[in-house]
């Protein structure tokens, strides 16, 4: 039969060798989307416009709400610890970035490559994801202890520093421990972005001459460009939620040296009873988290989705 029609732009179901009615090539149905968007709605789009509504409002967490307007924002913006807080949360977010980020993908590219000893290593590195935030820092603020921490079980006498008590190091400290924590993290997802780089290319590198470090930066880095996307997204927006090992290891001191917005939200929210000013902290860290979410997105062009074997 002759089809003398034009058809372009017209999605013409057919059938398959079974009679079978096969789905258009336009994609699956948008209905996938219903449960996650039922569930981001429920879980992340309410809470926020509670927290919204409620940050004009005085509130201890007991009787009715009473509603004042903007003396919450007002007490936001004019108080000096909120800047204090926004200070330290940002320094600990740079400070995540540059700790967790070129170890993570060091490690990643090394376990990726084929190995008994790098696989067994990579068991090893993945313990401290399988802990807890608050036994992690629990461990470590024993550990550090001056009194009776790693100082007087192994003679090295510079460890007996009060390292959480000193405004100095307590902040190095904590960003330390929160990339063993995390580190692990990031370097499955480097592990996985290495494994996904066709071996070809490295073929092609070494049979030009090309050396281990060249083809790092002239393959690997190319390759994993949205994986750094990915990883650095995540390494900044998930410092806005360290709560809990910082509250264990510090409880946000010495005075406000480790007292970042999360941790400052509970505590006003919880010790002092001002929920409506917590209200305030807690929409600002969500809008924080999704305006570092779309600038890396737009900054990166992660947003084009474009094919990731650049050196093909």
């Amino acid at each position: 039969m002759t089809i003398t029609r034009a058809t372009r732009g017209v999605r013409v179901p057919h059938r398959g060798a079974s009679g079978g009615r096969v789905r258009s090539a336009s994609g699956p149905s948008l209905w996938f989307l219903l449960p996650a968007a039922v569930l981001f709605g429920g879980f992340a789009i309410l809470p926020l416009f509670g927290a919204v509504a409620l940050s004009f409002m005085r509130w201890s967490g007991l009787g009715t709400p009473e509603w004042i307007g903007a003396d919450n924002w007002f007490w936001f913006l004019t108080d000096p610890v909120t800047y204090t807080t926004l200070g330290i949360t940002f320094a600990v977010m740079i400070g995540s970035l540059v700790v967790q980020a070129p170890l993570s993908m060091l490690l990643g590219v090394w376990i990726a490559r084929s190995g008994g000893f790098r696989s067994f290593a990579g068991l090893l590195f993945f313990v401290p994801l399988l802990l807890s935030s608050a036994a992690v820092a629990l461990a470590y603020k024993n550990l550090l202890d001056p009194n009776f921490g790693l100082s007087t079980q192994t003679g090295l006498g510079w460890l007996a520093h009060n390292w959480l008590g000193d405004k100095n190091t307590v902040l190095l400290v904590v960003v330390l421990v929160i990339g063993w924590h995390f580190i692990p993290l990031h370097t499955l997802l480097y592990q996985g972005g290495v494994r996904q780089i066709p071996a070809s290319l490295y073929e092609a590198a070494s049979i030009d001459g090309a050396g281990k470090i060249e083809q790092f930066f002239r393959i690997t880095l190319p390759q994993l460009k949205y994986t750094i996307v990915t990883s650095s997204t995540l390494i900044l927006v998930g410092s806005l939620t360290y709560f809990d090992l910082i509250f264990v290891m510090t409880a946000g001191g010495p005075g406000y040296s480790t007292r970042v917005l999360p941790l400052h939200m509970y505590l006003t929210g919880f010790r002092s009873a001002e929920m409506g000013k917590a209200s305030v902290i807690a929409t600002v860290l969500a809008v924080i988290g999704l305006v570092l979410s779309l600038l890396l997105t737009r900054w990166s062009g992660f947003s084009k989705m474009k094919s990731q074997q650049e050196g093909m």
